[in-house]
Formats: C-alpha cells, sequence, structure tokens
C-alpha cells in the first residue's frame, strides 16, 4: 500500500474498504464491457473519418453547414463518418452522412447534462459511453483520418491526443485536418512562435497535421493521403 492509499484507507471502517476495494474491482469488469461493445460494432464498420467540434455549434452557424458539407463530400468518396453522437458540429457531421446515403456512426457519452445522441445516427451504429478513455479509443482506432472544427477542451483533448499518439509512434500517421483558419490562427501562431522556437516540439511535427478553410480542400487532403498509402483500418 503506497502513502496515497494509506491516506485513504484511515478515512474508512475494515466493512466500508472493503467494499471500496470490490468496487475498484467491479468497475473493471464494466470498462471491459464498454470495450467489447465498440470492438464487436466498430470492427464492421469500414474505412470511416472522425469528425470532431463543439456540441454548442447552432444549425445557422457557418461551422455547422460546413460540417456537414465535409461529411457529405466524404461519403460520397467512400468513407464513412464517425462522431461524438450529440448535437452541434457532431449533428451536422452525421447529418451530411446519412443525406448522402453514406455510414453514420455516433460514440455517445453520458454526460450530468444528459448529452442524447443526435437523430441522424444509424440505429445499429449508435454506442453510448460511460468513460471518455474508452470512446476516445474507438474514435482512434476505427478512423482513417481526422476532420477538427471550432471546439472547446473536448475537441481541443481528442485533437492533442492523436497527434501526440502519431508523434510518438503509438500509432500509425494518418491525416488529421483542422477547419477553420481564423478560429485556428492564434493556437498555430502560439505552436510555432513558442512550442518550436524553444524547441518544446520539432519543426517536423507541424507536419503532422493541416490547417484548410473549407470542405473540398478537408477532403483532397484525405484522398490525397490515402492515394499514396493502402487504406486499412488504423489498428
Amino acid at each position: 500500500m503506497n502513502l496515497e492509499e494509506a491516506k485513504i484507507r484511515q478515512a474508512f471502517t475494515d466493512k466500508d474498504w472493503q467494499e471500496v476495494k470490490a468496487q475498484d474491482t467491479w468497475q473493471i469488469f464494466k470498462i471491459m464491457a464498454e470495450f467489447v461493445e465498440g470492438f464487436e460494432k466498430m470492427s464492421k464498420i469500414g474505412p470511416c473519418v472522425s469528425i470532431f467540434g463543439s456540441a454548442r455549434t447552432k444549425p445557422d452557424s457557418r461551422y455547422y453547414q460546413l460540417a456537414e458539407d465535409i461529411a457529405h463530400k466524404l461519403t460520397l468518396e467512400g468513407y464513412g463518418v464517425i462522431t461524438g453522437g450529440g448535437p452541434g458540429i457532431m449533428e451536422a457531421a452525421n447529418k451530411g452522412a446519412q443525406k448522402a446515403g453514406g455510414k453514420s456512426v455516433g460514440l455517445n457519452i453520458k454526460l450530468p447534462f444528459e448529452q442524447s445522441p443526435n437523430q441522424y445516427i444509424d440505429h445499429d451504429k449508435s454506442i453510448t459511453f460511460d468513460y471518455f478513455f474508452v470512446r476516445k479509443l474507438m474514435f482512434i482506432k476505427y478512423a482513417q483520418g481526422f476532420v477538427v472544427l471550432p471546439g472547446g477542451f473536448g475537441t481541443m483533448d481528442e485533437l492533442f491526443e492523436s497527434i501526440t499518439l502519431i508523434q510518438t509512434g503509438k500509432i500509425g500517421r494518418f491525416p488529421i485536418v483542422m477547419v477553420g483558419k481564423d478560429y485556428w490562427q492564434g493556437l498555430m501562431e502560439w505552436i510555432k512562435t513558442i512550442l518550436v522556437t524553444e524547441y518544446y516540439i520539432n519543426p517536423d511535427d507541424l507536419k503532422l497535421f493541416r490547417l484548410v478553410d473549407t470542405a473540398d480542400e478537408a477532403v483532397t487532403v484525405i484522398d490525397n493521403f490515402y492515394s499514396k498509402y493502402l487504406l486499412k483500418p488504423n489498428f
């Protein structure tokens, strides 16, 4: 028992402590169940692109319309679309995929404010997760590319985790496309002027992602990448 566990242990009776340890053990099985369900459903979907962005984006936003257009065009190129399953950018992407008759996947997450799956997800391709880390694995494991539109902390988390995994060689390289130069420009300047100039990252790391402004550009980046590589599931 380490020091931190010993401090926690002092706050419980023996009976309570055993219950806490039992809950930890059962949580393992709950996590395993989420992995099993995810693997079983996602292994059947074929080549897909994950599209990320804010759940708060309204249907009259240009980014909502841009996400819908990107998903529509990707579907026409033969890709399915994976989103976080909620409203905003996620809804727009699922809508675009469904309108084009393509596969529309939604990986929803249980949140305190009860995010519900949007109506444009294929009924057999909707999964709801308790654990963010299981859900994020599904985004990466079964996607052939990421398209990242404006969003908040969750979007940033998904973006930087994917870049980190590629940078460190934990997964094979795949295209990461950041859409919306107005939104991303400040972050890009900070990366170049701070991270690169102070040697926190290598200049070549900037090649791990592309910044574009239009749906056609986003789709072209992904198509061009796979014109050079064998298209296969990312695992």
